[in-house]
């Protein structure tokens, strides 16, 4: 009932079986210092603030990646060593990037944001878009395929 409780909070069944974990972990830990005089109340609450914490800090980590770099600051940002070649080579590689996952299509797109600005595991995916992880693990395949092929044609 726990697990499932946590599932609904977080969306995803791995991160919800980690903090069972983690709300076991801090229970037995409580239980050695002190008696707990009702101890489902308190696993419940325990559970509820590790999920609660989760979702917070993947908010901020959303925030950090997405809203606090703008994507045309991420484009002027050249590293101070690097020639002046290499970086017209990185613009070039970002353009052409851009350019080909706008061809994707909305789902794979949405595939490739999550699992590489937001981190989200194939699982995590899955359940969010309502397709097997196959599907995921397919398509990012694909869009890393596009993402190779472009690094390819400027690398040459």
């Amino acid at each position: 009932m726990l697990l499932r409780t946590l599932q609904r909070m977080v969306r995803s069944h791995t991160t919800a079986e980690d903090l069972l974990q983690e709300t076991y972990l801090r229970v037995t830990r409580a239980l050695t210092e002190r008696a707990i005089e009702h101890l489902e109340p308190f696993v419940f609450q325990t559970a509820r603030n590790l999920a609660l914490d989760h979702l917070r800090a993947r908010r901020t980590h959303a925030r950090t990646i997405i809203d606090d770099a703008p994507i045309s600051d991420i484009h002027n940002v050249v590293a101070p060593d690097s020639a002046l070649e290499d970086a017209a080579h990185a613009i070039r590689l970002l353009e052409s990037l851009s350019a080909s996952l706008e061809t994707l299509s909305p789902r794979q797109q949405k595939i490739f944001t999550l699992s590489r600005l937001h981190g989200a595991s194939y699982l995590e995916i899955a359940e969010q878009l309502g397709v097997s992880t196959s599907t995921v693990q397919k398509e990012l395949k694909l869009i890393m395929t596009v993402c190779l092929s472009v690094a390819a044609r400027l690398d040459h």
